[in-house]
């Protein structure tokens, strides 16, 4: 027969032991794998490029001087049209800092997906 004593220590070590056992597994396990980035596929592109458009529409709507400049490109040379809006966004830094941060969406897909940007 075994002593009492004895048999409390016994199954303290054995639970002990499965204790640590367990610790020590699960600190194994192997790390769960990085997210998956968003699909490079055409849909993508579309949905992101929606975004962005959509998101441009609302701030030209809400900001009728800047809208006002750029409807007025219209019919002009496609060689002045980029002076001009460097000119203009360099003259107003805050839109342009405005435009950066809607198109940004569409600059992280083109990096991520290896898309050439778009002049």
């Amino acid at each position: 027969m075994v002593h009492p004593v004895r048999l409390r220590v016994l199954s303290a070590a054995i639970g002990a032991g499965a204790v640590l056992l367990g610790a020590a597994s699960a600190g194994a396990q192997p790390l769960p794998p990085p997210p998956v980035p968003p699909p490079c596929t055409a849909a993508e592109l579309a949905r992101v490029m929606s975004g962005v458009t959509f998101d441009t529409s609302n701030y030209l709507t809400t900001h009728p001087d800047v809208n006002n400049f750029f409807t007025s490109l219209k019919g002009q040379p496609k060689d002045q049209i980029g002076e001009q809006v460097r000119v203009y966004l360099d003259a107003n830094p805050m839109v342009r800092d405005e435009l950066q941060r809607i198109r940004q969406p569409s600059v992280d897909f083109r990096q991520r997906c290896g898309v050439p940007a778009t002049p």
